[in-house]
């Protein structure tokens, strides 16, 4: 599994002011590229970090179940509990799950340190 880092996300957003300190919004959500890390699962699912209000949340990519997330900073069993109805395939398995949002909060830990 590999850690995905969208440099564009962090550049253009500084830019355009969204990063402005003390401000919390959350990004755009009109398509997919509003993630700041990603683990992808499959060709068509992924785990994602992104900014949410003072704090980066952790979900999938694709979700059935619109805003389904939760802080990095929460359990991963708990984050993998809140989120799992989303996963889009059977065939990801809890554990590929779990490995990826231990990647994510490790991420997530390390840009905020």
């Amino acid at each position: 599994m590999n850690l995905e880092c969208n440099a564009n996300y962090v550049s253009d957003k500084v830019k355009e002011g969204y990063l402005a300190p003390g401000l919390m919004v959350t990004p755009l959500l009109d398509g997919e590229d509003y993630w700041i890390f990603k683990v992808q699962l499959t060709t068509e699912q992924a785990l994602i970090a992104f900014p949410k209000f003072s704090t980066y949340g952790i979900g999938f990519l694709k979700e059935e179940d619109w805003n389904t997330n939760l802080p990095y900073s929460c359990e991963t069993e708990e984050i993998y509990n809140h989120i799992r109805h989303n996963k889009g395939d059977k065939k990801i398995t809890k554990q590929r799950c779990i490995k990826a949002i231990e990647i994510l909060q490790n991420a997530c830990k390390n840009i905020n340190s």
